[in-house]
């Protein structure tokens, strides 16, 4: 069922932020799919992560800008969030996300300096920004029942 972002965000925000780590899964240049557990900090509509500038990720964002995010618990709740990635390079926005890592409420905050020794300056500090183009919210109760999951695009 297609909804508005009003109408799953609460879900959305609690689930994920609940769930904290997810799989996020990104193609290389041939064309196959590789995923890896992240750790995304949402604010509104928008996922940040903070992560590895140069990883396998970077090479296959170079040729591929689309990633799945997959949210899932032992209460079958799940999230899936298809997204456009880019890095975000400037340094007021590292800035800003690590902030925002930082000062996040348990358990989606944690210290970034536990990674990053040398700051939101360290060379290795990068920061994706995910701008999800589809996003579901599920949960095998509500299916039993016959409520299909929610869809948003925006």
């Amino acid at each position: 069922m297609n909804v508005t972002w009003d109408e799953i965000a609460t879900d959305f925000h609690r689930i994920t932020s609940r769930v904290v780590w997810c799989t996020v899964t990104t193609v290389d240049s041939k064309g196959r799919p590789r995923a890896r557990i992240l750790h995304p900090v949402w604010d509104g509509q928008v996922g940040w992560i903070a992560t590895g500038r140069h990883s396998f990720k970077a090479r296959h964002l170079a040729a591929n800008p689309f990633v799945s995010c997959s949210y899932w618990d032992q209460a079958h709740e799940q999230v899936y969030a298809e997204c456009r990635a880019e890095w975000a390079d400037d340094q007021a926005t590292k800035d800003r996300v690590w902030d925002l890592v930082k000062n996040a409420p348990p358990p989606v905050g944690y210290d970034p300096g536990l990674f990053w020794r040398g700051g939101p300056t360290d060379p290795g500090f990068g920061v994706l920004r995910l701008e999800p183009w589809r996003v579901e919210v599920w949960s095998l109760q509500e299916m039993t029942q016959g409520k299909p999951s929610w869809v948003w695009k925006p």
